[in-house]
């Protein structure tokens, strides 16, 4: 493991060369908003490495190599990884390939696990001990290294497998564009406007109170990130929602610091709160869904998809309601769909 600012110099100019890094980490997400980054392992051609993130003072030799124009990030289920490193770099890589979706453009299930996957490309069983284990824990066990390590060991392989039967299937495009969707920085900024997205219980509340519960809510963000806790900590959405239906009253001192980030967040009071509620689609509607759920999985067949990769049942209700934002309207989706779309009149 590359404790020290020499290991980690060492360990660069050993892959300065390398564009193509496979790259997995571990953090810890418990008593924190943000992720707390423990581990990075990456695995080059050449070289395949683990570097104690807590230990190292500048990380900033690192992040010039993780963010180089012509380095391609290889990441199994790469959002986490992404939003760990983001939040202590502020950068995002300019190249992806997730490994995960990959799979599922050829066949394989949505969300496969990377020991699945390795098991079925390689042949190799991995175990799963330590995946509840604490990494900011020191030292870590040697059984704990290696196990972080397989988490990279594998996948440059798992990587050239599943590049070249994309290829074979003339699907490269389509992973390209699976990657710039996770590379856009909005996924790893927080939302403070549309915090009461997060309060569970919400869309079942009367329309009187949304205005108070997501300003509550936009409060509560505010004060997880600046204390970098929990939202739930500092108010649970249980207590939340019994604000909003008056079965108990903000304690006085939240009351104060709530109303003192209203005064000094005027821009905030007009956020936008358009909620889904979850209304049964009518007869009509479940006609038409029917109708491209049929299309969708005779296309999807073709192709040796899983239906839902091209779209799922909430996104085909949400069209149907006029919301011409869903995914399958765009890509590598669109131009499956396109042509049967528009012979059935629904584009």
């Amino acid at each position: 493991m590359i404790q020290t600012q020499t290991q980690l110099s060492q360990f660069l100019d050993l892959i300065k060369h390398e564009t193509e890094l496979a790259i997995d980490t571990e953090f810890k997400r418990v008593n924190t908003y943000y992720p707390v980054l423990c581990l990075v392992q990456i695995s080059t051609k050449s070289a395949t490495d683990c570097i104690d993130i807590l230990a190292i003072e500048d990380l900033n030799p690192l992040f010039e190599k993780l963010y180089q124009k012509d380095c391609l990030w290889i990441v199994h289920s790469a959002r986490q990884d992404i939003e760990a490193i983001y939040y202590l770099s502020k950068q995002l890589p300019k190249r992806l390939f997730d490994t995960q979706i990959a799979a599922s453009l050829i066949g394989h299930p949505m969300q496969i696990s990377y020991q699945t996957l390795t098991q079925i490309l390689q042949n190799v069983y991995l175990e799963k001990a330590y995946t509840r284990l604490d990494w900011t824990t020191r030292p870590l066990p040697d059984e704990a290294l290696e196990y972080a390590l397989d988490d990279v060991r594998y996948l440059l392989k798992n990587f050239y497998r599943l590049k070249s039967q994309l290829k074979t299937e003339h699907k490269s495009h389509w992973i390209e564009q699976e990657g710039q969707l996770l590379l856009d920085i909005k996924l790893y900024n927080p939302d403070i406007k549309n915090a009461w997205k997060n309060v569970k219980g919400f869309s079942r509340l009367a329309k009187n109170t949304h205005r108070f519960v997501a300003q509550l809510a936009m409060f509560r963000e505010h004060q997880a990130i600046h204390k970098n806790t929990p939202r739930k900590w500092i108010i649970s959405d249980d207590k939340l929602i019994n604000y909003a239906l008056k079965k108990e009253s903000l304690p006085s001192g939240i009351k104060t610091t709530f109303n003192e980030f209203l005064v000094n967040n005027e821009q905030l009071h007009d956020a936008e709160i358009i909620v889904n509620k979850h209304t049964l689609p009518t007869k009509t509607e479940k006609a038409k869904k029917n109708e491209l759920q049929k299309l969708i999985q005779n296309i999807a067949n073709q192709y040796n998809l899983d239906d839902k990769i091209i779209a799922n049942s909430k996104s085909l209700l949400s069209f149907i309601r006029g919301d011409h934002s869903v995914i399958f309207l765009t890509g590598w989706r669109f131009n499956l769909l396109k042509e049967e779309l528009e012979k059935c009149k629904i584009v």
